[in-house]
């Protein structure tokens, strides 16, 4: 599959941040403490967010028959009704807003909402990784946390209880949030240039795990990791399917490749096996996941690539269906959205 440039918008500051859904809905989150969201289908604002601080993370939350806006700005993550009549909102139409920061310097990264809309994961620049129970508004908090910022967070599809988190300590974690517990992890190593200096450690700063449970991590130095001892086989049977244990950190299933020269800033599964990487300069590339690590065959073969003429530099990148995002700004700090669409 290919995809083609179909337009560009623009808002007053950078792109920190996005999210889509199923219909046809895009959130745009931005430095300048405000958050759009957008209909593709008439690309135009349908009700925004403003008087925040700079946004780090947006997120859906569908709990039948409501449909909720979760905002992450400094140390708080605040829910807005997206049922409303209002057309713009501000801090003081929150229904709640919630610490998930220890301090006030202590940073929200991402925020992940699950597929029944009742668990949302975070992770902070501390290092701390949680939960907050969306119908009690319980924090859980991980007892292992990152040696660093940690600024990636992803649910498990298929494990009601299990979510992984990627830090800028060069490692995964995997854990079961509902006892508190790290159940695996793996660890990436700087590789040093036959220059003798390595310009960008293996930060991970970008995170996707397929709906079969083959994961993929981006890195600051242009690596990507895919992870597939997870997976989920497709032609199995249910009893089959259902792993006792998820083990897609195990060594023997991935793959680290050298596949841009610069931070991989953004991650999205398109198909089970396909992915879709986004470099900071804004080169897009599709991969297809081939082979298994059994037979000896896994790797990784390239099937699509194009550059985002209309940025400077990108922060984020969301899929849904036949469309590609991909926000960030010019040099003179305007925001940008490039939206893409299948050819």
């Amino acid at each position: 599959m290919s995809y083609r440039h179909r337009i560009t918008l623009t808002i007053p500051t950078q792109v920190s941040c996005l999210s889509f859904n199923e219909s046809q809905q895009l959130l745009v989150g931005s430095d300048d403490g405000s958050v759009r969201l957008y209909g593709l289908d008439t690309l135009r604002v349908l009700k925004a967010v403003r008087g925040l601080g700079p946004i780090s993370s947006v997120a859906f939350q569908y709990t039948s028959p409501a449909a909720h806006l979760w905002v992450a700005a400094g140390r708080q993550a605040l829910q807005f009704s997206l049922e409303t009549d209002k057309l713009i909102l501000t801090p003081s139409d929150a229904l709640q807003t919630l610490d998930i920061g220890v301090d006030d310097d202590d940073n929200v990264g991402e925020l992940s909402i699950n597929v029944k809309g009742t668990m949302m994961a975070f992770c902070t620049d501390s290092g701390s990784v949680g939960v907050v129970d969306l119908q009690t508004n319980e924090i859980r908090r991980m007892k292992q946390i990152h040696d660093n910022v940690c600024g990636s967070v992803q649910f498990i599809p298929g494990r009601p209880s299990e979510l992984v988190s990627g830090g800028y300590d060069y490692a995964l974690l995997h854990f079961d949030f509902m006892q508190g517990s790290m159940l695996s992890r793996d660890d990436l190593t700087a590789v040093l240039p036959s220059s003798g200096v390595s310009l960008s450690p293996p930060f991970i700063i970008s995170l996707s795990i397929s709906p079969t449970g083959i994961i993929a991590a981006g890195t600051a130095d242009g690596r990507l990791y895919i992870g597939t001892s997870g997976e989920k086989s497709s032609e199995a049977g249910d009893r089959q399917r259902r792993q006792r244990k998820w083990n897609g950190l195990k060594m023997d299933g991935r793959i680290v490749a050298d596949v841009a020269e610069g931070p991989i800033v953004g991650l999205a599964f398109t198909e089970s096996r396909e992915l879709l990487t986004c470099t900071l300069l804004g080169k897009l590339t599709r991969y297809q996941i081939c082979g298994s690590a059994a037979g000896g065959t896994l790797k990784l073969e390239p099937r699509w690539t194009a550059e985002s003429k209309n940025s400077y530099k990108i922060n984020s990148i969301a899929f849904s269906g036949e469309s590609i995002i991909v926000g960030g700004f010019q040099k003179d700090g305007t925001g940008v959205i490039d939206i893409w669409s299948t050819c």
